[in-house]
């Protein structure tokens, strides 16, 4: 593959350590991504089938072969059934996350763990409230329990629907139950998915897809926002907080423990045992300074949101920390680790300690967590990293330049509370045409599209256009690394908005947490549409995806949607071998949910996009408005 670096990545530390292990021959993500091209052309347009044995069947694009499979199923049959299966799986990996989650949270009301703790027991009583649970006269620990056991209810097939529904906006609502996608219960919806695709159930591509949006919303409004929402009860609540990014993170003079993955239950006490004295002494012993933790994908930003913890970086980044010759250990929980860190960590000394017993990786160290026993178990693990420290091999040592300073920490709490404790505000900026509305930058990297640039160039355009963006995930590490999360970087916004931020104390681009955070972005939107008292496909909001790679970013992408809310994403999804459901997901759901996606690769053009649907959304609320014609797409590059 092209040793062009810049090729791959707009990060410098990401150039800067590849560059200087060139000649080591260690594979990566972007060398594995070359040797599988030319990728399947039927499985990137979704017309392969492999559901039945009487398969796997393709269908010819050209129409010069097969136009149906073994059992009759054609292109659009076959493509919604994909992607409902896709779609399916994303939201199960959200959903089973907010269960492992709730569980502690029992746990904790049970008192069958020391491990956590109610942190947040305003949020718990508010909650609480939400799912009818009696508060008065009643201990905290008695009060999450009950809450706990409510919302397993969520999981089930005994509600007509979930419990958060109630925040959606009533003419939202009103949609959702006249086209039969009001989510139900997490696991109902999912399984329905799969009975659904199965050979010789539902052969209609447009019910196949309804349900699809249905399945989605069981994990926007359900299994994704009950993980936000008790993460937030447990762990804390985000609000404003310094911390730093990119790789230059990592300390040569201390044992540097990597954590990586989604789930906060095994950070956080990683983080707890991190601090005990006899770990810290033991590190010393062995000639480290001390132990320094750090974060990789979402359960770095959940770390990050809430105790400052720098993040080394996103998903493309996970091999190149170990190719530093600096990381001791590496802690998986689950989602978003590729298999390939076992094989890179043998070229260093790194152990690769795998968590979950849902997530083993072979070749890994594999030390079971268990809420019950968690600090106990943190203890174990960190004492692997520091014992590591002594494999260290100080010639192979790459530490890099400073790490950037950013801003984390912007629940919807936070952020209406920077508001005085209303929308208010907020909507009055918009109104005045400071703000011209906003946009959520979110999912994954992908190694298909240049590292970051996706994620900064979208971000950038709309803050230069007085847009608001709000990012999470990956999305949230590149916009970090940026620079485009600290206050001083309202001078790159438009006057309107620099002149909000400013007055705030903001930056313009604000981090919501990590990808099951999404939720937050869905709460500040049914806040502002029910405080204008609207439906939320009305409001001047739109989301983006530039560099997606995942199912669970394919659901949040459906749940935004099916919420009312236009979508762009960067990445072409295997939809193309079925015009008719292009057309669904492209134009027809405008009538349907009230809101479409879009599929635009160039980020400066994407960016053009938003801008356009947000003017259009301000003159439809009469507000001061730019044609959106006059928004014009840039120059194409000449050659």
């Amino acid at each position: 593959m092209s040793a062009n670096f810049e090729e791959r990545s707009i990060a410098v530390d990401v150039q800067k350590i590849l560059r200087n292990v060139g000649g080591e021959n260690v594979e990566t993500v972007w060398d594995r991504l070359h040797s599988q091209e030319p990728q399947c052309g039927y499985c990137s347009l979704g017309l392969s089938c492999r559901n039945c044995a009487m398969g796997p069947c393709r269908i010819d694009p050209f129409g010069e072969g097969p136009q149906k499979g073994v059992c009759g199923a054609n292109a659009d049959v076959i493509v919604a059934r994909n992607l409902a299966r896709t779609i399916a799986a994303g939201a199960a990996a959200h959903s089973d996350h907010g269960r492992d989650i709730l569980e502690a949270l029992f746990q904790v009301g049970v008192g069958e763990t020391e491990s956590y703790r109610i942190t947040d027991t305003e949020k718990l009583q508010r909650i609480a409230g939400e799912y009818g649970v009696a508060t008065e006269n009643k201990s905290i620990q008695e009060i999450a329990r009950e809450l706990a056991w409510e919302m397993m209810e969520d999981f089930g097939t005994r509600k007509e629907m979930l419990t958060f529904v109630g925040r959606v906006p009533s003419p939202r609502q009103e949609i959702w139950k006249k086209f039969g996608i009001t989510p139900r219960g997490i696991d109902r919806e999912n399984v329905e998915t799969l009975h659904r695709t199965h050979m010789g159930v539902d052969n209609d591509y447009v019910n196949i897809l309804l349900h699809a949006l249905r399945t989605s919303l069981s994990d926007g409004w359900g299994g994704s926002m009950i993980a936000t929402e008790v993460s937030d009860i447990l762990f804390g609540t985000p609000s404003p907080i310094a911390s730093r990014a990119n790789l230059g993170v990592l300390k040569a003079d201390e044992v540097n423990i990597a954590l990586h993955g989604h789930n906060p239950m095994l950070s956080d006490v990683i983080v707890q045992a991190a601090a005990d004295p006899e770990l810290q002494k033991l590190a010393e012993q062995k000639g480290a300074k001390g132990i320094n933790l750090v974060g990789l994908c979402c359960t770095g930003n959940e770390l990050q949101m809430r105790r400052g913890i720098p993040m080394a970086g996103n998903h493309l980044l996970q091999e190149l920390v170990i190719m530093t010759g600096a990381l001791d250990a590496m802690v998986v929980d689950y989602q978003c680790i590729m298999p390939s860190v076992v094989e890179v960590a043998k070229c260093y000394h790194t152990g690769i300690i795998s968590t979950f017993d849902k997530a083993k990786f072979t070749g890994a160290t594999h030390i079971s967590f268990d809420p019950e026993h968690g600090l106990e178990i943190g203890k174990k693990i960190v004492r692997e990293g520091v014992e590591n420290y002594a494999n260290r091999n100080p010639d192979r040592v790459r530490i890099l330049d400073s790490p950037t300073d950013m801003m984390a920490g912007f629940s919807v709490e936070s952020i209406v509370s920077a508001l005085g404790g209303s929308p208010e505000p907020l909507v009055e900026a918009i109104k005045a045409g400071k703000i011209r509305g906003a946009a959520a930058v979110v999912g994954c990297n992908n190694p298909k599209i240049k590292q970051d640039y996706g994620h900064v160039t979208v971000a950038r355009r709309l803050i230069e256009n007085d847009i608001l963006v709000v990012v999470t995930g990956c999305s949230a590490v590149a916009c970090g690394k940026a620079g485009l999360m600290m206050p001083e970087a309202a001078e790159l916004a438009g006057s309107g908005l620099k002149e909000v931020c400013q007055s705030l104390g903001i930056p313009p681009v604000l981090h919501l947490g990590s990808c099951v955070d999404n939720t937050r972005i869905l709460v500040l939107a049914a806040a502002l549409a029910n405080y204008l008292g609207t439906d939320i496909k009305n409001l001047p909001l739109a989301g983006a995806a530039p560099e997606w790679y995942s199912e669970k970013a394919v659901s949040i992408g459906a749940y935004v949607v099916a919420s009312g809310i236009y979508t762009v994403l960067g990445v072409q999804p295997p939809i193309f071998g079925s015009p008719n459901v292009v057309n669904l997901l492209a134009g027809g759901l405008e009538d349907v949910v009230g809101a479409t996606f879009a599929v635009e690769p160039d980020p400066e053009k994407a960016a053009v996009l938003i801008r356009r649907h947000l003017e259009k959304k301000r003159a439809g609320l009469n507000l001061e408005s730019v044609n959106p014609a006059n928004i014009s797409m840039p120059e194409p590059p000449s050659i």
